[in-house]
């Protein structure tokens, strides 16, 4: 059980909220970390966190260390709640309808991609068509591709990678590029990618997480899925990317295509 569980349910909610830090707060930050190396946007993504976590006397984390039946470790249900908040974060932020500081600095034509693929969630086929029928009928998808994939490098400029796929999706390869695969091939083997790795049980994509892509130490990985220890960690990576990688060639996806 966790350790801040008890003094919640004897009403003591910020002796529960201190030890809740106490334990989790590397995670936290690692979590938010995926999103953002800017130290003013981590905190205040790690105060939006807390406020979303402390609300009504813990009421969500209580509901969900009570829960008889987890379908996962109460980790890997932490990771995804503060990913979920950091995204919702910078939505609220950079405004889902109205023009953010972002796209303010884009040229008119990359304003309005970025509002219909950021703000308003639209597909890259759904922002192409609307584009041209409401207001550049003579645009080409060929040339909407190449203005989609500058207005993601304009965005991801000094803000990770992971951050706009969360947002707007994949970027597309560059359409000026004799060797870069069709937009629909790309579509589909991204698909295929995702399907491999949400297969996976939870723990072990968090286990890829946290080691992989987080770098977290191998000894502070194990601690939070409870391993033995940092071996027992590089035992359980290792083996998860080579049968990853294994599935991945099945669906037709070489090393080569990463």
């Amino acid at each position: 059980m966790e350790d801040w569980l008890l003094p919640l349910q004897q009403d003591r909610p910020q002796v529960a909220w201190d030890k809740f830090l106490s334990r989790h707060r590397k995670l936290i930050f690692a979590s938010i970390r995926h999103y953002t190396h800017d130290y003013d946007e981590g905190m205040e993504v790690f105060a939006h966190v807390c406020e979303k976590l402390g609300a009504d006397d813990m009421r969500l984390l209580r509901a969900r260390a009570e829960d008889p039946n987890p379908r996962a470790r109460f980790t890997t249900w932490l990771v995804a709640v503060v990913r979920h908040a950091a995204v919702d974060w910078f939505r609220h932020r950079d405004g889902r309808h109205r023009l953010s500081a972002l796209g303010q600095r884009l040229s008119p034509r990359r304003r309005r991609i970025f509002e219909l693929v950021f703000l308003e969630q639209r597909s890259h086929a759904e922002a192409y068509e609307l584009l041209r029928l409401r207001e550049e009928s003579g645009i080409t998808f060929r040339e909407f591709l190449a203005e989609l994939r500058e207005t993601y490098r304009d965005l991801s400029r000094g803000r990770p990678d992971r951050l706009i796929r969360e947002l707007g999706g994949v970027p597309p390869p560059d359409p000026s590029d004799g060797d870069a695969e069709h937009p629909v091939e790309a579509s589909e083997r991204e698909a295929r990618l995702q399907s491999a790795l949400m297969d996976l049980p939870a723990e072990d994509r968090l286990a890829l997480q946290l080691y992989v892509v987080d770098e977290l130490p191998a000894e502070q990985v194990a601690a939070v899925l409870g391993l033995s220890g940092a071996k027992a960690v590089y035992n359980r990576v290792y083996r998860l990317l080579a049968d990853l990688r294994t599935r991945l060639e099945r669906a037709g996806i070489r090393r080569g295509d990463l």
